[in-house]
């Protein structure tokens, strides 16, 4: 297949990218390299640098690489950010994502995987959380992500378009080649790395009085390769979906004190710690249920083992000090 992926050179995006070109695709990796970085792309991807926004763009790579397929990565993603400027989020991910959904109306482009978020919920009612859980986004990122949620199920009424809505929850690990880079950096893992190669002082755990056992953030994290695969299954099975959602998770949290402790185990690096605030649109708790996806796509996580999922990020980490600058 000629499939587009947009925000390829993102954590996500790239290593999804990467998959589809091993398995044999012909990838376009589009994004606009404000978040992401070039050397991110995927061996054997071509890369194309422009905005979701500029139509006509999209409308001329479409046309010459003959695209069939859209995974689309691109998005604002900081949840702080997401509060304090939330005008940058509904542009990006909502009129960013709308002028794609024109393009594809327009073309003709009947297939879409939407890499959604577990921040839809909001704070859950039941954990784990189904995916006919009410959504609630309590910040501006999850409400984005569920407007297009929405939009998607109106446009294949309306267009045709059949697409898979992937609400994944904490993304994490790293293959060889690809790791976690951004800036600033607000990810568990990459934070507590930092802290135990020393680089930048003291861990910052945000809020020690959640209603959790041991009062810190429970979260459920899925490595990246498998995450990448429940997007390339979704994709493979589109003409039977109409417009779908799954939720990508383990099915088992952590909170962050446990994971510290994980860290401080396979790194052998004891970690200074400091408790500070809140930060705002952080519910306690997000672990999924991933039953749909295991039931209709057959979907097993075989990468997200927690220790496995550190240890690779840590390798990945110690081989990239600088990210990909080096």
């Amino acid at each position: 297949m000629n499939i587009l992926v947009t925000g390829a050179a993102g954590y996500v995006g790239s290593v999804c990218a990467a998959e589809l070109v091993r398995q044999g695709n012909q990838v376009v990796a589009y994004d606009n390299l404000s978040a992401g970085h070039r050397q991110a792309v995927a061996g054997g991807a071509r890369l194309v640098v422009g905005d979701i926004a500029d139509t006509e763009k999209l409308k001329r790579v479409c046309r010459r690489y003959r695209i069939d397929a859209v995974m689309h990565f691109a998005a604002s993603a900081l949840v702080e950010e997401s509060v304090r400027n939330p005008h940058l989020f509904y542009s990006n991910n909502v009129s960013g994502t709308i002028a794609l959904l024109e393009v594809l109306t327009s073309l003709k482009i009947g297939r879409l995987i939407f890499s959604s978020s577990a921040a839809v919920y909001g704070e859950p009612r039941i954990v784990p959380i189904p995916e006919d859980h009410p959504t609630s986004p309590v910040n501006p990122y999850g409400e984005t992500k569920l407007v297009i949620e929405r939009a998607l199920a109106w446009y294949h009424k309306a267009y045709g378009i059949q697409s898979a809505a992937l609400r994944y929850f904490n993304a994490a690990g790293a293959t060889a080649e690809f790791g976690e880079d951004h800036r600033p950096e607000t990810h568990l893992l990459p934070r507590l790395f930092a802290a135990a190669s020393g680089s930048k002082g003291a861990f910052h755990i945000y809020g020690d009085d959640y209603p959790t056992p041991d009062g810190t953030c429970v979260r459920d994290f899925v490595h990246v390769l498998d995450i990448a695969q429940a997007h390339i299954l979704a994709l493979h099975s589109l003409s039977k979906l109409g417009a779908r959602i799954y939720n990508v998770g383990h099915g088992k949290g952590h909170s962050i004190r446990a994971v510290l402790k994980a860290v401080e185990e396979i790194t052998g690096r004891k970690l200074e710690v400091q408790v500070s605030g809140r930060r705002p649109g952080d519910p306690a708790v997000l672990v999924a249920t991933a039953r749909r996806l295991r039931r209709e796509l057959k979907w097993q996580p075989r990468h997200s083992d927690l220790k496995h999922i550190i240890q690779s990020a840590w390798v990945w980490m110690q081989n990239h000090p600088k990210g990909y600058r080096n």
